[in-house]
């Protein structure tokens, strides 16, 4: 079982957008946003990823969110287009959303009506009402987490994905949301799988403690992780490779995000890239990454350095 992970593609498009749409839609950031983004993230690196998981048939590809910049309907049906065009269908890919698909407060709902296909419960997974929180004053949005089981994989998919003020970008799953991770880690049906753990947000380190960036129930998902265990975590938001851990029953479990899918700037640590796990056996048995090259317009193991071959991990 080859898994893929990608994040943060921001997948920008103009075509259809008017102003209008960024009225009382924060357009001051909004246009700073476009004129930063527009140049450093290109479209064009994620047309080349799709073309490379076509190419390799990878088994499942997981998108943990900012598939959009401003959650306008325009920029979500720009993004269902690019993704449609991955062989593996709605059923081999799997999509949550980011901070960014909630940039605005119809970002949740867009969200859930473009990619619906991408974010489904497994048929017998689904949550019913007497799964909803109790006494809490936020929304507990009873389509998460989700659980998609393919082979070895359990793929428990979750949104920290909020509408938050202005110049703060922290997600939060909420005491339901904990609650129902809690009781799908313990299931007795995930028995023998691997359970990998989507979350746009960090939940781990220093980044998941900030209270403008981070996860703001970072101490209550360590607390079940530390319980229930998992055999992995992956994240993005951070635009960045990153490894981290969480204490588990057994061991610590793994917490690892990965850069943007479609950056390109003087940084090449944090060039375009997706990560591919291999899974055999019950368990991560490996991973590699793979980057983007703008002139040849496809994607590449990443390059090892002098330094990286003295010291690897």
């Amino acid at each position: 079982m080859r898994l893929a992970h990608c994040s943060d593609l921001h997948l920008l498009s103009h075509d259809g957008a008017q102003w209008l749409d960024l009225a009382n839609k924060r357009w001051i950031g909004a246009m700073n946003l476009l004129s930063n983004r527009s140049r450093h993230y290109h479209v064009e690196a994620f047309d080349d990823m799709v073309r490379d998981l076509n190419a390799l048939g990878v088994d499942h590809v997981l998108c943990t969110g900012d598939v959009t910049n401003l959650a306008l309907r325009q920029e979500f049906a720009f993004a269902r287009g690019k993704f449609d065009k991955l062989a593996l269908g709605p059923a081999g890919v799997t999509v949550i959303p980011g901070n960014h698909d909630a940039y605005v407060a119809e970002g949740v709902p867009l969200f859930a009506e473009m990619f619906a296909a991408f974010a489904t419960c497994d048929p017998g997974w689904e949550w019913t009402a007497a799964d909803a929180a109790v006494g809490s004053d936020e929304p507990d949005d009873l389509r998460w987490p989700i659980v998609r089981i393919r082979g070895e994989l359990a793929l428990i998919g979750t949104s920290t994905s909020r509408e938050t003020p202005w110049f703060t970008a922290y997600g939060r799953l909420g005491a339901g949301q904990i609650a129902r991770l809690k009781k799908l880690l313990h299931d007795p049906r995930l028995a023998g799988k691997v359970r990998v753990v989507a979350i746009h947000h960090p939940p781990a380190g220093k980044r998941a403690e900030s209270w403008i960036r981070g996860l703001r129930d970072h101490g209550e998902l360590a607390a079940v992780i530390a319980e229930a265990g998992a055999d992995l975590i992956l994240h993005g938001h951070e635009h960045r490779d990153m490894t981290e851990a969480l204490l588990g029953p057994t061991g610590p479990v793994p917490v690892r995000g990965v850069a943007s899918g479609t950056y390109l700037h003087n940084k090449p640590e944090r060039t375009a890239r997706y990560r591919i796990y291999e899974i055999a056996g019950g368990t991560v048995v490996s991973d590699h990454v793979r980057v983007w090259d703008r002139e040849l317009r496809a994607f590449g193991p990443k390059p090892v350095t002098h330094e990286q071959s003295n010291h690897r991990t």
